[in-house]
């Protein structure tokens, strides 16, 4: 059985057709799309998805634990398919959103929280990517 179908069985969710597209998308496309990216690059092979079928999906694969959403966009829902604890960073020029691999420390400081049981965390930057930071620099020469 292919990965993706395994990864959504272990999350007790049905591997349907559509769901299996959307999860694989998910992995193979590690840029925190939103449920618009999704659907708009899904719908070219697959006419008879709709936004509400990825929405829905989206919604299911979270609440079972299968993906994050992150709030980090303030306008959109983001999706991650990295369930491993790491923090993202935004470019406030192009929106970019980058992943940040917490050190070891950080996360042994989170599990050892006293009376607490992390369920998720979300840890975000914001700030320029080095892309739009040197496009400012030369605007500015």
């Amino acid at each position: 059985m292919e990965l993706t179908a395994l990864h959504l069985q272990k999350c007790g969710i049905r591997p349907s057709y559509q769901r299996v597209a959307i999860m694989k998308y998910l992995m193979e496309h590690m840029t925190h799309p939103t449920v618009d990216t999704i659907f708009r690059d899904l719908q070219k092979s697959m006419p008879s998805l709709s936004r509400t079928t990825v929405y829905n999906t989206l919604e299911l694969f979270r609440s079972r634990g299968a993906v994050k959403e992150l709030g980090i966009d303030g306008r959109n829902s983001r999706y991650d398919a990295m369930l491993e604890e790491h923090a993202h960073f935004r470019c406030r020029q192009c929106g970019k959103i980058i992943d940040i691999t917490l050190p070891a420390n950080v996360k042994e400081a989170i599990q050892a929280l006293p009376s607490l049981t992390v369920e998720q965390t979300e840890l975000n930057f914001i700030g320029l990517c080095h892309e739009c930071e040197a496009e400012l620099k030369e605007k500015d020469k």
